[in-house]
């Protein structure tokens, strides 16, 4: 169930990334980096989980700017995902398990201080400017976010029973 105040925000990234940490700690560099059929390694899930959590930063900062919010991304539609994310993982090839990792916790700190930085009202209380739907902030922040960390850990289990 999604949360609804800034406090079950913050709660719920804060134990949805302890989870998720604990078990990247278990993860050797080795079998981090191991492709499945689909090409996509334990390192990538990672990667693009960090990513993802600057992408909606950004989605954020461009609508109170002003800006055109690219959803996605510039120059994808939401049905393009599965190119969006193969274009990613090429454009994240160069990252090693420990960046991959450095990654993630750099924007989940991120995510942690954009959480406390903004109130409860700015978080939940009308859409996100430049969102296009009824999404609050607060809502995209915890998609990107907890959601995600949930959706990675599933990932990692899969990958390491798979790897045996």
């Amino acid at each position: 169930m999604p949360a609804h105040t800034k406090t079950e925000l913050a709660e719920i990234t804060a134990k949805e990334f302890s989870k998720l940490d604990k078990l990247i700690a278990t993860v050797p560099p080795t079998v981090a980096l191991q492709k499945d059929a689909d090409d996509t390694s334990i390192k990538d899930v990672i990667a693009h989980r960090a990513h993802w959590i600057g992408l909606f930063l950004g989605w954020y900062w461009d609508g109170q700017a002003g800006k055109t919010v690219h959803f996605p991304a510039e120059g994808y539609k939401w049905n393009e995902l599965k190119r969006y994310n193969a274009d990613l993982r090429k454009r994240q090839a160069h990252l090693d398990w420990p960046q991959a990792v450095a990654r993630l916790k750099e924007k989940h700190d991120a995510l942690t201080t954009f959480i406390n930085d903004h109130s409860n009202d700015e978080l939940y209380g009308g859409p996100m400017k430049g969102a296009r739907n009824d999404w609050r902030a607060g809502r995209w922040a915890e998609a990107s976010g907890p959601s995600h960390y949930r959706s990675a850990a599933k990932c990692i289990r899969a990958a390491l029973r798979a790897q045996g």
